[in-house]
């Protein structure tokens, strides 16, 4: 088995979990991958100044719905802001602080958060203090190796964040400006590993579960994170825990049991955002899903042509049903 991965007082027996994705990793989602025995799910990365505000959008974004511990996502750029940010949020009830030194988004680093912080050590420092101090529970961070590959700061800047007091870093193996091109750099993050004594866990290109065996092995680290390798795969993030604990190698669910997953997936969506939200939102769901099946592209354009929800769900039964009668 595993070790236990402590964050702070809260100790977890599962070392995968779900990354935080802005328009991906919402309630709905999140619920689902937790139920399909996911270690850790962290809510969209969420705006503090938006926070503070509570616009409808960003309490949405932290609503959650039998995912303990519940961990919010904040991004900013102004210490206090981020404090009062965190301190509303451990108000509402979440469990972990997780701080965004990673995104790579234009608009999120033209507004010098997310991994523009990574170029300001400074700033990223009064952030984390602020930060740390305006909670009671763990504050754990995010980042990129650096901005660009003339500056990986990540070691120095995790051990700046160690010695302020967070609980665990994650750490995507691209800088800033590689964006989501190339590859995630495994073996860089075992120098972010060697240089602290916090929980790390290794994100990027996490896609098979043969891919967090060798991120473990090349990284050293003692978790794997996964973004869009679940995107359609909700079971995927339990599938890599068990190969890592077991060696063998799982099965997908059936086509029937896909089918239920995403109805009720569906049913959640709709319940999140309402009907016409839901169903706009639903189609990159539906789509990822259907991804390598037979004559899936054509399915996507209807789904993506469908408004009506009764159609909707139709549609996807009709196309799962086709499929079990392929094999």
């Amino acid at each position: 088995m595993h070790p236990t991965i402590n964050i702070g007082s809260i100790s977890l027996d599962m070392n995968v979990f779900l990354a935080p994705m802005t328009g991906v990793s919402d309630m709905a989602f999140r619920s689902l991958v937790k139920r399909m025995g996911a270690g850790l799910v962290i809510s969209e990365m969420i705006a503090s100044q938006a926070m503070i505000r509570q616009t409808r959008a960003s309490m949405r974004m932290i609503q959650a719905h039998g995912e303990e511990p519940m961990v919010v996502q904040l991004a900013g750029c102004e210490p206090e802001v981020m404090a009062e940010a965190a301190k509303l949020n451990e108000d509402l009830g979440a469990k972990i602080i997780d701080i965004n030194m990673g995104c790579p988004v234009k608009k999120v680093v033209n507004g010098h958060a997310g991994s523009a912080l990574m170029r300001n050590e400074s700033l990223a420092a009064k952030i984390i203090e602020a930060t740390v101090k305006a909670v009671k529970v763990p504050v754990t961070l995010k980042m990129r190796t650096g901005w660009d590959d003339n500056s990986r700061n990540a070691p120095k800047l995790a051990k700046i964040a160690e010695d302020l007091g967070i609980q665990m870093i994650t750490v995507h193996g691209r800088t800033r400006c590689q964006l989501y091109n190339g590859r995630s750099d495994w073996k860089f993050i075992r120098s972010v590993k060697e240089a602290i004594n916090l929980p790390v866990i290794g994100n990027g290109d996490v896609v098979t579960v043969e891919d967090a065996k060798n991120l473990l092995e090349q990284s050293g680290a003692d978790g794997v994170m996964i973004g869009r390798g679940a995107y359609g795969r909700p079971w995927f993030i339990k599938q890599a825990h068990d190969y890592l604990t077991t060696g063998a190698t799982p099965k997908d669910p059936s086509l029937e049991e896909q089918l239920e997953i995403i109805l009720g997936h569906f049913e959640d969506i709709l319940h999140l955002y309402g009907v016409e939200g839901g169903v706009k939102i639903a189609r990159k769901h539906l789509g990822w899903y259907s991804k390598g099946l037979k004559d899936s592209a054509e399915y996507r354009v209807h789904v993506n042509q469908t408004e009506c929800p009764l159609q909707m769900r139709d549609l996807v039964r009709n196309f799962y049903n086709q499929q079990t009668e392929l094999i």
